[in-house]
């Protein structure tokens, strides 16, 4: 019989469902705005730049951070300072959303601002760099409070859990309604998404008890620099033989997520002639895929093993990506992004699970954040390359070709990652790598007794 997952579990789960609700919401609204300022792929690559830059230049003193102070009230600290930023978004918005003409207008992407909005770019820009340096902080430490919250083999059981639930609310309940708020007032959906971060913050204020990292009996705890602590959860993971490969390979595949869906709302627009109730319709496959990925992703993992589940993103993403590059059907693509969501659940379920049971908790902050250095701070540099790669196209293959470029860059290099991945990620070397761990805590606790 499974052990329950307890009333502070289902508060972080709260919390973050209503969080991604608005994450879902702001899918949809941030890149309409840019779309409404610029149609210059470049410019609104940017946009995605600046949300994932801090995940490049701030993750590493974020893992310090966490692993310094109760990780519980930083989420709900980083909640607050969210609900902030996006309230000034939402009375920028509020205050020149007249200048943009009907809102019809605006749901079918022919709204324009006038060139003097030059200013409300700049200002997405900023919103989007400080809205990802707290996200930095935020889902590193969430990340770290489940080991505290449940048991090690309710893990992958929980995660799971929390997973689907966020894609849910992300990918088929956020975007339509960001598409149908956008639709009766431009600055609507970014109210909606900060009243989110503010119900978030009060729930994670809610969760009862102590979240410092625990040290080990033979790692006390010192007055090590903030540069001393970042080296040594650095070397952990560069040493640890399953976990480098691991985080590389998550940043290739996020660098070519990233890249592919850069300029995708031009791909809306140009291509399937989408308005942005279609757009947040299409982005509702995200939710099918993860829902069923997040409720297969233990099963599938004990029946074929935790390798080869791994070697199917891989291969889920080449595949999704060639098909995406070369279709201009909204159903066919609904279809794929169901799919490549579906397989990177199922990744995210493995691979999280891992992370939270096999790092010890004292370097649990730090060694997450230098995973996520890894496997997020690609993010930027595929945005940036996914607009150059539209920008250069352009001029050689005209603008459609352009907008379906970055697919089928991605495909071919998630095709190459699989090389890489079969002698590194399979299931050998998850078993060598939970013995030991194992056998480090059995020299603790010797050293406890």
């Amino acid at each position: 019989m499974s052990t329950p997952l307890g009333r502070n579990y289902w508060k972080l789960w709260t919390a973050s469902v209503v969080s991604n609700l608005g994450d879902g919401v702001a899918f949809i609204a941030y890149p309409w705005l840019a779309s409404s300022i610029t149609r210059d792929p470049v410019q609104i690559a940017l946009v995605a730049v600046a949300t994932r830059l801090p995940w490049l230049v701030f993750t590493l003193p974020a893992g310090v951070i966490t692993d310094r102070v109760d990780r519980r009230r930083l989420v709900a600290w980083m909640d607050v300072v969210r609900f902030l930023i996006t309230m000034g978004v939402a009375l920028t918005v509020l205050a020149v959303q007249d200048q943009l003409g009907t809102p019809e207008a605006i749901a079918a992407g022919t709204a324009a601002l006038p060139e003097s909005s030059t200013l409300l770019l700049v200002m997405i820009y900023v919103a989007s760099l400080l809205l990802g340096t707290a996200e930095v902080l935020r889902d590193n430490s969430a990340q770290t409070l489940m080991p505290a919250l449940v048991v090690e083999e309710n893990l992958e059981r929980a995660n799971g859990r929390l997973w689907g639930a966020e894609v849910v609310m992300n990918s088929f309940v956020g975007p339509p309604v960001g598409g149908f708020l956008l639709a009766i007032a431009f600055a609507l959906p970014f109210f909606v998404d900060a009243g989110t971060f503010a119900i978030a913050a009060a729930l994670m204020f809610m969760v009862g008890g102590e979240f410092r990292a625990k040290h080990a009996a033979t790692q006390p705890v010192t007055k090590a620099s903030f540069l001393t602590e970042m080296k040594e959860g650095f070397g952990w993971l560069w040493r640890h033989p399953l976990f480098r490969p691991m985080a590389i390979s998550l940043g290739v595949l996020n660098a070519m997520g990233t890249l592919a869906v850069s300029t995708f709302v031009l791909f809306v627009q140009e291509i399937l002639e989408l308005d942005a109730a279609g757009f947040g319709a299409l982005m509702t496959a995200g939710a099918a895929g993860g829902v069923i990925g997040s409720m297969v992703a233990a099963s599938v993992s004990k029946r074929i093993g935790q390798g080869p589940s791994l070697f199917l993103t891989l291969i889920g993403g080449g595949v999704t990506f060639l098909v995406l590059g070369l279709t201009s059907s909204a159903i066919v693509m609904w279809a794929m992004f169901a799919l490549i969501t579906l397989t990177g659940t199922l990744w995210n379920v493995i691979t999280v699970s891992l992370r939270q049971a096999l790092i010890p908790d004292h370097l649990l902050g730090r060694v997450n954040s230098v995973y996520r250095f890894f496997g997020w701070g690609m993010m930027p540099i595929g945005s940036v390359l996914g607009g150059a790669i539209v920008g250069v196209t352009e001029p050689i293959a005209g603008r459609e070709w352009a907008l379906r470029a970055p697919f089928l860059f991605a495909a071919v290099i998630d095709v190459a990652l699989l090389f890489y991945a079969i002698p590194n990620l399979n299931s050998r070397r998850i078993d060598e790598a939970r013995a030991m761990a194992k056998a480090q805590r059995s020299g603790v606790e010797s050293v406890e007794d």
